[in-house]
């Protein structure tokens, strides 16, 4: 799949049927936009397990922080990397080494490695890369009431 641009139709299936969240580069710094993203995913339902080897042990939004993938009990659909562009082939390698594999890997703006992202697919992983998570967010909405009919005014 080309990087550059992705059908929103795509971006929506990925958000709207992911039930659990890793967050990859997690911070409890709550100046740091995986600590915002982790806060917003949570207000709107998603089950949400922040990993980062620094803050392992630790509590972020009351939820325990991970040191790895592998340690988080359930499975996930979503792996949203906050990570460095340069770490995304290492991200990948170890998704790839998880049991079960997610859905999708989402790389944050910045984040982007043509490379690792055709290794996921090669995988069946689904890929975006250099995109905002919480700024795709608004296709899930459409997405579930886009069928809806109308009600008459």
């Amino acid at each position: 799949m080309r990087h550059d641009s992705y059908p929103a139709a795509y971006l929506a299936e990925i958000l709207h049927s992911a039930k659990t969240v890793a967050i990859l580069g997690a911070s409890v710094d709550n100046r740091r936009p995986s600590h915002w993203i982790t806060g917003f995913l949570l207000g709107k339902g998603y089950r949400v397990f922040p990993v980062n080897p620094k803050y392992a042990g630790q509590t972020m939004l009351g939820q325990p922080v991970y040191a790895r993938l592998i340690d988080i009990p359930v499975d996930i659909d979503i792996v949203d990397v906050f990570r460095r562009a340069d770490q995304f082939g290492a991200v990948v390698e170890e998704v790839l080494r998880l049991p079960e594999l997610p859905t999708a890997i989402w790389g944050q703006l910045g984040v982007r490695d043509d490379e690792a992202a055709s290794r996921a697919e090669a995988a069946g992983v689904r890929v975006v890369m250099d995109r905002a998570l919480v700024s795709e967010y608004p296709l899930v909405y459409e997405l579930q009431h886009a069928s809806r009919p109308r009600s008459a005014a």
